[in-house]
């Protein structure tokens, strides 16, 4: 009985360890990851079209590569859906 009690503690703090650093990892804030972007101000919104990538909604709104990332911090320019929308004037 001893022995269980003994062997729990261990576990648990194992446990508790694993799910900090799982934790830490998803919101990319611990260990050297990046800092949370600053606010962005979003005045318009775009939903994007079929074949719309990153490059071709700045082009159309007159926005470069730079200025289009960071009004849409978190965008994943490889996986843009039809719909999702997209700030395309706004101040970060």
């Amino acid at each position: 009985m001893a022995n269980c009690k003994s062997a729990f503690l261990p576990a648990l703090l194992s446990f508790l360890l694993v799910a900090s650093v799982v934790h830490s990892r998803q919101f990319d804030s611990a260990f050297g990851g990046e800092s949370a972007p600053a606010d962005v101000t979003c005045a318009t919104v775009y939903g994007s079209e079929q074949d719309d990538t990153c490059v071709s909604v700045g082009l159309k709104f007159k926005l470069d590569e730079t200025a289009f990332l960071k009004i849409n911090p978190n965008i994943n320019c490889k996986k843009i859906f039809v719909g999702q929308w997209l700030c395309v004037n706004g101040n970060a």
